[in-house]
C-alpha cells in the first residue's frame, strides 16, 4: 500500500502524529501490534504535573488529542502548585487506563484518513537520502512520503527483575530488533537508557480504612472544583477515586540495602542510564543514605480495576525480595502484588540528529519521536508526536516546515533542548528550563497557539468559533477593568485593574463588591478570571519578559545557512567547530544554547554571517 505518512508505534507520541497528518488531510498509516496497546499506560496511571500539565495545554491548543482524552476519562483531578505563582500552576489527573486508551483508539477510529498497519515494522527504506518506504518483518511493504518512528521503549528493549532477564518493550509485549538494526545502519548516534515502573497491588487486599483511622495512610484528594485540561471541556469533571499518602520505614531501608547486590541497577547487569528526576528505590535509599523515609503514593489504576499503582516505589530487585518490601510498608502487611516491579533497559537516538522540526539530518523525511529521542514521559511524547506529524504531513505535501519557539510555548523548549543539548539521561520538562515562564502559563495556551493551529489546519469551525469568543471576552474584560472606577478603602476612586495590582487584592472579590461587571462563561469561568487577573496583575512583569522573548527571537531570525561549514569561519576554537558542525544548528539562537560553544564564538559567527556574501546566501530562499 501507499501512504502520505506511516507513522511506526501507537503510543502517545504514535497516535498524535498520526491525528496530526490526517487532521492535515494526509493519508495515514498507522503502525502498531494490536489495538489493545494503543495508547496505553505501562508506567504512572496519570496525565499531567507540574510542566508536564503546560504541555498538555499546548497539545490541546494545537488540536491534539491527550488534553480531551484525560478530561473524558480522568478519575481524580488537582491543580498543583496552587500556592504559588501563575506560572508554575500545572494541572494532573489520574486516569482510568483502560478507558483512556479506548477514548485515544476511538477517536483515531472515527478519523478517515487513518489505516491500521497491524504487524512489526522492520525496516526504512531510502532512495537518494529519502524515506520511501516501511518494509515489514513478515514481507510486506508499504510506500510513503514521510515516515514518523515513534517506538518507545521497543529498540533492543531489555526488562530486568532481579537476575530475571526478558527481551520485551514492557511487561509482556516483544521488544523491535529490526527496526533497532535499521536505524543503527544509517549512522545514527545512539545509546542505551533506562526507567523502571513499580509492583502493582490488588485493591482489595490493602485495608485502606484501618490504615486510614491507625494514620497510616493519608487522604489525597482531589480538587472540589476541577481545572480541566482541554480548552474544549464543556462538561464538569468529577473526582471518582481516593489516593493515599504514605512513607517508607527502617524496615524498607535496610531490606534495600541488604539487598542491593542483587538490584541489577548496582551489580552491573544494567549498563543504561535511568532518570534523575524520578528514581528507583534503589537509588532512593542508596543516594540519600540520611534521608529517614521516601513518599509513597497509593494510585487507582481505573474503576473497573483492582490494580494499585504504588508511586515512588519503582524497582528491579527480586520477585521475593519485593514481596518483602510491599509487606515492609505500613499498612500494606498483606498486600498482593499482581506485578512485581521492573527496569526495561532500551536503545535511544542522540536527538542532536535532528532538525527543528524532529526531522532526521540523515535521511530526508524521517522523523523520530517519543521516547527513543530521549525524554521520559506521556507528555513529552505527546508533544513530540504533535510536532512530527504536523511536519511529516508538510513535507509529504512540499509545504515549509512548522516549528515554535522557546519564548511561544514548552514543546518549543523541549525540542530545542534536544536538539542543541542532547541527552545524557531521560529528559523530563520542568518549569525551570523555560527562561520566559510567565509568558507561557497555562491559562494562555489557546491565546498562544489555538491562531497556529487555525492555520495549520487543526483547529475545527466549531472550536475556533469557541476559542474566538473567549479571546473576545478576554479583551472585553481587561477593558472593562481599565475604564471602570472603584473605590478604595481611603476612599479614592482608581481604575478596578489599579487596584487589582495592589498586594493582597483578588479579582472575585471585586466582583463581589458589585462594583465591576465582568463577562465570563460559566464553563470556563476559572479559567478565565485567572487569564484576566495574570494579564493585571503581572502587568508590568509581562512587558519586561515580552521585550526579551523579542530579543531572543531576532536571534532565532539570524539564520545558518544548510550545509554551513563552521570551519571556515577565522576566531573559532577547534571544540566550538566540532560542535556546531555535530549538531548543526539552524539559526544564531540555537547556536547559542549548544554546550561548549561560548558567547564570544557566537559573536564571531555573527559577525561572519552578516559578511554580504554570507548575507546575500540566507536572503535567497
Amino acid at each position: 500500500m501507499r501512504f502520505d505518512v506511516i507513522v511506526v508505534g501507537a503510543g502517545h507520541a504514535g497516535v498524535e502524529a498520526a491525528y496530526a497528518a490526517a487532521r492535515l488531510g494526509c493519508s495515514v498509516g498507522l503502525c502498531t501490534l494490536s489495538r489493545e496497546t494503543v495508547a496505553h499506560m505501562p508506567c504512572n496511571p496519570a496525565v499531567g504535573g507540574t510542566a508536564k500539565g503546560h504541555l498538555v495545554r499546548e497539545i490541546d491548543a494545537l488540536g491534539g488529542l491527550m488534553g480531551r482524552a484525560i478530561d473524558a476519562t480522568g478519575i481524580q483531578f488537582k491543580l498543583l502548585n496552587r500556592s504559588r505563582g501563575p506560572a508554575v500552576w500545572s494541572p494532573r489527573a489520574q486516569a482510568d487506563k483502560q478507558r483512556y486508551a479506548l477514548w485515544v483508539t476511538e477517536a483515531l477510529e472515527r478519523e478517515p484518513n487513518i489505516s491500521w498497519i497491524f504487524g512489526r515494522a522492520g525496516r526504512i527504506e531510502v532512495e537518494h537520502q529519502r524515506v520511501v518506504a516501511l518494509a515489514m518483518e513478515d514481507g510486506d511493504r508499504h510506500e510513503c512520503r514521510a515516515l514518523v518512528i515513534t517506538t518507545g521503549t521497543f529498540l533492543n528493549g531489555l526488562i530486568h527483575i532481579g537476575s530475571e532477564q526478558q527481551p520485551a518493550g514492557r511487561h509482556g509485549e516483544p521488544p523491535s530488533r529490526e527496526m533497532a538494526i535499521s536505524i543503527r545502519s544509517f549512522g545514527f548516534e545512539m545509546g542505551r537508557l533506562k526507567t523502571g515502573t513499580p509492583p502493582r497491588l490488588h485493591r482489595d487486599s490493602i485495608d485502606f480504612q484501618r490504615a486510614a483511622s491507625d494514620g497510616v495512610f493519608v487522604e489525597e484528594p482531589g480538587d472540589e472544583q476541577p481545572v480541566p485540561f482541554s480548552f474544549s471541556t464543556r462538561a464538569a469533571l468529577r473526582n471518582q477515586v481516593r489516593c493515599w499518602l504514605l512513607h517508607t520505614n527502617d524496615a524498607v531501608r535496610d531490606l534495600v540495602r541488604g539487598n542491593i547486590g542483587s538490584s541489577p541497577l548496582y551489580n552491573g547487569q544494567i549498563q543504561g542510564i535511568g532518570p534523575r528526576y524520578c528514581p528507583s528505590l534503589e537509588d532512593k535509599i542508596m543516594r540519600f543514605p540520611d534521608r529517614e523515609r521516601h513518599q509513597i503514593y497509593l494510585e487507582p489504576e481505573g474503576l473497573d480495576v483492582d490494580d494499585i499503582y504504588v508511586n515512588g516505589f519503582s524497582m528491579s530487585l527480586p520477585r521475593e525480595v519485593q514481596e518483602k518490601l510491599v509487606h515492609a510498608l505500613p499498612g500494606l502487611e498483606s498486600a498482593s502484588i499482581l506485578r512485581p516491579g521492573y527496569a526495561v533497559e532500551y536503545d535511544f537516538v542522540q536527538p542532536t540528529g535532528l532538525r527543528s522540526t524532529l526531522e532526521t539530518h540523515r535521511v530526508g523525511r524521517l522523523f523520530f519521536a517519543g521516547q527513543m529521542n530521549g525524554t521520559s514521559g506521556y507528555e513529552e511524547a505527546a508533544a513530540q508526536g504533535l510536532m512530527a506529524g504536523i511536519n511529516a504531513s508538510r513535507a509529504a505535501r512540499g509545504d515549509g516546515p512548522f516549528t515554535l519557539g522557546r519564548a511561544e510555548a514548552y514543546i518549543g523548549i523541549l525540542v530545542d533542548d534536544l536538539i542543541t543539548r542532547g541527552c545524557l539521561e531521560p529528559y523530563r520538562m520542568f518549569t525551570s528550563r523555560a527562561e520566559h515562564r510567565l509568558l507561557l502559563r497555562i491559562d494562555n495556551a489557546d491565546l498562544r497557539l489555538t491562531p497556529a493551529g487555525r492555520r495549520l489546519g487543526l483547529i475545527d469551525e466549531e472550536s475556533w468559533a469557541r476559542f474566538e469568543a473567549r479571546r473576545e471576552r478576554h479583551a472585553r474584560n481587561l477593558d472593562t477593568l481599565n475604564r471602570t472606577l472603584v473605590r478604595t478603602s481611603r476612599g479614592e476612586r482608581v481604575a478596578a485593574s489599579m487596584l487589582l495590582r495592589r498586594p493582597g487584592e483578588r479579582l472575585e472579590s471585586l466582583m463581589q463588591r458589585g462594583e465591576v461587571a465582568l463577562d465570563v462563561d460559566g464553563v470556563t469561568r476559572d479559567l478565565d478570571l485567572a487569564s484576566i487577573a495574570n494579564e493585571v496583575k503581572y502587568e508590568g512583569y509581562l512587558k519586561q519578559e515580552a521585550a526579551r522573548a523579542e530579543r531572543m527571537r531576532r536571534q532565532e531570525r539570524r539564520r545558518i545557512p544548510e550545509g554551513f561549514a563552521f570551519a571556515q569561519v577565522p576566531g573559532l576554537s577547534r571544540e566550538v567547530v566540532h560542535w556546531l558542525s555535530q549538531i548543526r544548528p539552524e539559526t544564531l539562537g540555537q547556536a547559542s544554547r549548544i554546550p561548549g560553544v561560548t558567547p564570544a564564538a557566537v559573536a564571531v559567527l555573527g559577525v561572519y554571517l552578516d559578511r554580504p556574501a554570507v548575507a546575500r546566501r540566507l536572503d535567497q530562499p
